[in-house]
């Protein structure tokens, strides 16, 4: 399985993180059925601007409109843009892409790469018989030989790109994935975290991705003097450290969130909400949450804190006598 390889006419210095100075140009093309769509929508993820099934003879009156707009102190202003075209297009002809290509890449205003996305004849007839739909090179004959028709006239496109990725062993998450490896920005994908704190009594939060119960721990609310404060001030932190459980069940679910993040990041997850939840949300959840909260700062991740139910009054909240 080949996941991605540079062709011959691709040049060894490369850049896939772009010139800050230049206007990033993608070209996005391949075989219909490999994976174009899939792409773009990736790469729309990673804040691209993408424009798909475009006439690719008009991509220099394209990039000519309105240039004197884009820049400011001769710097480019707009994103990176990815163009997404095929053999559909009207009159589309391969070496006249190539030679326009050859022609922007003398502009010293755009580094332009070309992505051709390719795939095994036996997988494209297997997604085609899925969909159900019709190649448009052989409306009244077997899909494949309209696969065939299709890969001999894309042929030269595949030579000439500067990057190919080989989708016939993918999934569409692993497509999507390969993307974010080749695309993203220096600095990955960005992950929205959010931590909540929450009481049972008012119900559990929506959505959350972990949800951990800290009614195991003793409960501040049975001394009357800890009862009209919060997890945020001193003397009910200090109570709740001094739980024999706290240190390890804190220690562990950090280490397995700060394990897990990077995986979802790396996965081009946008949005990890994790839910701390006691009985009345006031006091051990709101205490463990900022906990937490501090620990991750602390290993470069930004989360947003939400405390639901910590402007509850104390005298509203149901603690049951089981509860402790």
């Amino acid at each position: 399985m080949t996941a991605s390889d540079t062709s011959p006419a691709a040049s060894d210095s490369l850049t896939l993180h772009g010139d800050p100075d230049k206007q990033r140009i993608l070209l996005v093309t391949g075989v219909l059925g490999a994976g174009k769509s899939t792409a773009l929508r990736a790469l729309e993820d990673l804040g691209w601007e993408t424009i798909d099934n475009f006439p690719i003879r008009f991509l220099e009156r394209l990039l000519d409109t309105n240039q004197e707009d884009q820049h400011v102190d001769g710097h480019p202003m707009g994103g990176p843009l990815a163009i997404g075209f095929d053999s559909r297009t009207r009159g589309f002809d391969p070496q006249a892409v190539i030679a326009l290509v050859k022609r922007l890449s003398l502009r010293p205003d755009i580094e332009l790469t070309t992505l051709y996305l390719d795939c095994g004849v036996g997988e494209l007839e297997r997604r085609y018989n899925e969909t159900r739909r019709r190649h448009h090179l052989a409306s009244d004959m077997p899909v494949a030989t309209g696969i065939s028709a299709e890969r001999d006239m894309m042929e030269p496109l595949r030579r000439w790109a500067d990057i190919v990725i080989n989708t016939t062993a993918f999934t569409t998450n692993a497509l999507q994935q390969a993307m974010r490896e080749q695309f993203a920005p220096d600095s990955g994908p960005a992950l929205t975290l959010t931590i909540t704190s929450f009481g049972f009594s008012k119900g559990m939060p929506p959505l959350a991705d972990f949800v951990f119960d800290m009614r195991f721990l003793n409960n501040p609310h049975w001394d009357k003097v800890l009862r009209p404060m919060t997890g945020r001030e001193g003397p009910v932190g200090d109570f709740i450290r001094e739980d024999p459980a706290f240190d390890e069940a804190f220690t562990r679910i950090r280490d397995l969130l700060l394990l897990l993040l990077p995986r979802f990041q790396a996965q081009g997850k946008a949005y990890v909400h994790i839910a701390f939840g006691c009985t009345g949300g006031r006091h051990r959840s709101v205490f463990m949450a900022e906990q937490i909260g501090a620990a991750l700062r602390a290993s470069g991740f930004s989360p947003t804190m939400i405390h639901r139910n910590l402007g509850s009054r104390a005298a509203d909240l149901v603690e049951g006598s089981a509860v402790r």
